[in-house]
């Protein structure tokens, strides 16, 4: 009788899962396929190939073997039946939205999702004849009215940008199956490390792998997990739709997801460590992190994640005048719109993100212009306690 395998840790299948053991040309990492065409030995490869008796690359924008290992990889990751890889996270988005709606449609949206999610769904889908409802996040009784008889999905993240507020997603199931509709829901910030939804029975997940999963500010790209059934749809419309990743970009994404687990352990207690910091700062107003005892949704985070992320959102006291001397004032921290790398970053919502919005029109979504974003890279947690104790002091100095 053999042996039964038994299933490996998240660090090691991080470093292995989805690659066959014996290696192209015994190489150790996966090789960049760089070839945009893919030839047949002969007619009979040809036949074998159209009736579907011999799966293999034909052409780049249909896959690439760097990119197969790359999905294979990610959707053991996060315990999906399979994933597809995109150029971007927002193509991500948009492909998926686009090849589950039709005309006469309508999906439901959270309020305080990804700006340019909202802005596509609002603007672009409307064009298409698809109605979008914007609900209040939180509000499950009004998520639940929201639903109608055309509504193919709810939308969201978990959590949220940048109040890192976390959605129930036993509740988020209960009221899709209630109606018969379908739940996405972005888990960029939670990461598969922290956070899987598909575990709760959500049907599709994306992410931004810009982030944590590559971890180096150094690609773009974005994914889409689910079931078969669910995710062929998808990549369907995806060699259409054109917005593939490149092969040398999936080789940096397969070389970044080999230290992706022990970097979000170091980000997730880095950051609550800060977040903890910045709780206790006379020139803090309020802080913003899931594993804080103060965060209005503390509980279901403690529910339903294992860490709570590189990102604590803070509120600093004084004005506009204040938090620009305080961003002025960083040394080590560099002012940026991204998160989940080896660099800490901090971005000011109000001049980066919505600095074609109005001051009134700021405040009514909640981003403030004392309101910051602080994303904890891999430096020594002191060192970026010290750099961010040195610009409150001299944000005070006028």
């Amino acid at each position: 009788m053999s042996e039964k395998k038994k299933k490996t840790g998240m660090a090691s299948r991080a470093i292995h899962a989805g690659e066959p053991r014996e290696r192209y040309a015994d190489t150790l990492t996966t090789p960049i396929f760089q070839t945009s065409t893919y030839v047949f030995k002969n007619s009979k490869d040809i036949e074998e190939y159209t009736k579907g008796n011999k799966p293999r690359f034909e052409y780049g924008r249909y896959g690439n073997p760097t990119e197969l290992i790359a999905e294979r990889r990610l959707a053991d990751l996060e315990g999906a039946e399979d994933c597809l890889v995109f150029s971007s996270g927002m193509m991500a988005i948009t492909t998926t939205i686009l090849s589950l709606v039709k005309t006469g449609d309508h999906i439901v949206i959270t309020d305080d999702s990804y700006k340019k999610t909202l802005e596509f769904c609002k603007s672009y889908l409307q064009r298409f004849g698809v109605e979008c409802t914007i609900v209040p996040f939180g509000d499950y009784g009004a998520l639940d009215r929201a639903i109608r008889k055309n509504t193919r999905f709810i939308f969201s993240e978990s959590p949220t940008n940048p109040y890192l507020n976390v959605f129930d997603l036993v509740l988020l199931k209960k009221i899709a199956d209630k109606h018969g509709v379908m739940t996405l829901i972005d888990s960029t910030i939670a990461t598969p490390i922290n956070q899987r939804p598909l575990e709760f029975g959500i049907d599709l997940v994306t992410h931004s792998a810009t982030k944590y999963l590559s971890g180096h500010n150094d690609i773009l790209a974005g994914v889409v997990l689910g079931s078969k059934d669910l995710i062929t749809p998808i990549r369907s419309l995806h060699k259409s739709m054109g917005g593939l990743i490149d092969a040398h970009c999936c080789y940096l994404l397969l070389r970044g997801l080999k230290t992706f687990p022990m970097r979000v352990e170091r980000q997730n207690a880095t950051a609550l460590r800060v977040a903890g910091y910045l709780e206790t700062h006379p020139d803090v107003e309020r802080v913003y992190y899931p594993f804080l005892e103060s965060h209005h949704h503390h509980g279901i985070a403690k529910e339903q994640m294992t860490g709570g992320g590189c990102v604590v959102t803070f509120v600093m006291k004084g004005g506009l005048a204040e938090a620009n001397r305080f961003l002025d004032s960083l040394d080590m921290i560099f002012i940026g719109p991204s998160f989940g790398g080896a660099e800490s970053l901090i971005t000011h919502p109000a001049t980066v993100s919505y600095y074609d919005y109005t001051r009134e029109q700021r405040y009514e979504l909640g981003i403030i212009d004392t309101l910051f974003r602080l994303a904890v890279g891999l430096e020594d947690v002191d060192d970026i306690i010290n750099d961010l104790d040195r610009a409150f002091k001299r944000a005070k100095k006028r």
